[in-house]
């Protein structure tokens, strides 16, 4: 029995539910990639199939459609694939385990992936429809939109001949899309040294976690916690009592740069006479912290512990690694940077610190920029560049994309805006977002293409929380048949 066989649209969910037992996480895009190239085979549809794993459908218009404008209906393949710690799937091979309570499905102890699966299964549910009205349709999905946009990068889109373009990839129903921030992703690399480990050390791991996360665009402005910057800090308090004197054996948190982290832990080494007070210092840290957060995040928790594998810690970074790595992740900027002077309430420049890892010769810290103003970006990339050049190390920056600036004088936007207010009564908010999406990148390949960006609801987007509404669902799909309707 199919988990979602009885929801409506039932050929959506049919094909929703198909996606979501194919693993694709983002650089994991082979299976997901090879089923589209099979569905447009087996239906005998135009398609092509990149090196980047990005695949182009074509279907011809229906009857009566031959003359009407094309459209490009566009979405991407991969997802965040986040889990729960005590979950055993394991995201790289196994399908999820769909369930549904009340209006919403949701996949049990990882990331559902409605973002941006949701516009793969609408996309299929148009291709497999004999009965649905429509222009020639150009179906784009594009693959690993989420670790920097790379598909949207290399796809070849010379061959479509449509200059509109519906892209679904927004978790708000009501809201139409016509505009947003540009962004890169930067790495800053520290480099440390590592020395052997005292035998009259004791090591600690001091771990930071509780928090809501949320992604990294459209949840920056809630102020949420970042748990790596929350650890810096911690550390750095830690550091001012000279009598610690601990040094660093390892340090990590997050899964995704583009995801607000929800944990990080440090693993610290101090005499053995000391571990008493350092736990009952972060104590006290914690607490500060927890007062700090109390409205934003009410289950924060810092806490320090002995760690199980003590006697396998071999090494340490030096004391000057260790001052190096507490005083970059303690200054380190973080969060929203600038508003917008032009829009109330938006965000208009920010960062977030969402991937910290080391090896034996230094530590990383990933970061996702995103601006609506391209010199802004570069500033606050120049930051980041001058901040790690202080401390020793270095950036390296990789997925950069341009925004999307609105256009006035956008038709699609126009016909968007009048069908919403004729089918549901009220009309829609035309919005920017300070997120990426990569409609930026597909006009800067076909210039003059007139975007809008849409979707049905989707809350906590890129966490084991996320769940997708069933009636904005179906809502949404009879939106966007009523807009292919149109001549």
């Amino acid at each position: 029995m199919r988990a979602l066989e009885n929801l409506k649209p039932e050929k959506v969910f049919y094909y929703f539910e198909d996606i979501c037992r194919i693993p694709h996480g983002s650089g994991n895009l082979d299976k997901i990639s090879g089923f589209l190239e099979r569905f447009a085979q087996d239906r005998g549809l135009y398609h092509i199939r990149d090196k980047a794993n990005n695949v182009i459908i074509v279907k011809e218009a229906t009857d009566g459609y031959e003359e009407a404008e094309p459209i490009i209906l566009q979405g991407h393949i991969d997802m965040v694939a986040v889990k729960k710690k005590d979950c055993d799937i394991d995201l790289e091979k196994d399908a999820l385990r769909l369930k549904t309570e009340g209006d919403y499905v949701y996949a049990e102890g990882t990331s559902l992936g409605g973002d941006d699966g949701i516009a793969v299964a609408y996309i299929l549910a148009l291709l497999d429809s004999d009965d649905i009205p429509h222009p020639r349709i150009e179906a784009v999905l594009t693959a690993d939109e989420e670790v920097g946009m790379d598909g949207a990068s290399a796809i070849d889109l010379s061959g479509l001949k449509a200059r509109r373009m519906l892209n679904i990839d927004s978790e708000e129903e009501g809201i139409l899309l016509t505009s947003c921030a540009g962004g890169v992703r930067v790495d800053c690399k520290i480099p440390i040294k590592r020395v052997s480990r005292s035998a009259d050390m004791q090591c600690l791991e001091l771990k930071v976690g509780g928090l809501q996360g949320g992604h990294s665009g459209t949840e920056i402005d809630k102020e949420r916690g970042n748990a790596i910057q929350l650890l810096g800090t911690a550390l750095c308090q830690l550091m001012q009592h000279d009598d610690f004197a601990f040094k660093l054996a390892d340090i990590r948190g997050g899964d995704k740069d583009n995801a607000i982290p929800i944990e990080a832990s440090a693993v610290l080494c101090v005499n053995k006479d000391k571990v008493s007070e350092l736990m009952a210092e972060t104590e006290k840290i914690a607490k500060e912290m927890k007062n700090e957060y109390r409205s934003k995040e009410k289950k924060l928790f810092v806490e320090a512990c002995l760690c199980e594998g003590n006697a396998d810690i071999k090494n340490t970074f030096d004391r000057e690694s260790t001052q190096r790595a507490v005083a970059f992740l303690t200054a380190m900027p973080n969060g929203v940077q600038a508003m917008s002077a032009d829009i109330e309430g938006l965000v208009e420049t920010s960062l977030n610190a969402g991937i910290l890892t080391c090896n034996e010769n230094g530590m990383v810290v990933s970061f996702a920029l995103r601006s609506a103003i391209e010199t802004a970006k570069k500033k606050l990339k120049l930051k980041l560049d001058t901040l790690a050049g202080l401390v020793g190390g270095r950036t390296q920056e990789h997925g950069d994309y341009p925004g999307w600036q609105f256009n006035p004088d956008s038709k699609l936007r126009a016909d968007m805006v009048r069908i919403y207010q004729e089918m549901f009564g009220t009309p829609p908010k035309v919005e920017e977002l300070h997120a990426g999406l990569e409609c930026g990148i597909m006009i800067s390949k076909l210039p003059g293409l007139d975007c809008v960006s849409f979707g049905p609801d989707i809350l906590d987007i890129h966490t084991t929380e996320e769940r997708l509404s069933i009636s904005s669902t179906k809502r949404m799909w009879d939106y966007l048949l009523e807009i292919l309707k149109q001549k």
